[in-house]
């Protein structure tokens, strides 16, 4: 089953709404509605971008850094069992 709500579909929203924008036919009121649901549409297209770096960002200090700092990971991961593993030799050592 494909996943559903991609970044590829996010892209494919933002596009037809710039179609629906370009409707020379598109006046008043209806105009005004599409502005306000483009603007919607931005907004939150932007808070989903900005998760998705969020996400790469903890995705590659989990990959080059999570051993040292597992225990900080739990809400970074849905769980225990895909998290990164301590391997013996990066465990931090208790003072």
């Amino acid at each position: 089953m494909p996943k559903k709500n991609t970044l590829a579909d996010l892209n494919d929203h933002l596009f037809m709404q710039i179609e629906k924008l370009n409707d020379d036919e598109l006046t008043g009121e209806a105009l005004e509605a599409e502005i306000d649901r483009a603007e919607a549409m931005t907004n939150i297209g932007s808070q989903i971008t900005n998760g998705m770096k969020l996400q790469l960002e903890a995705a590659k200090i989990i990959a080059s850094h999570g051993d040292k700092f597992r225990h900080d990971l739990t809400g970074l991961t849905k769980s225990e069992d895909t998290a990164p593993r301590l391997s013996e030799n990066t465990r931090p050592k208790a003072d």
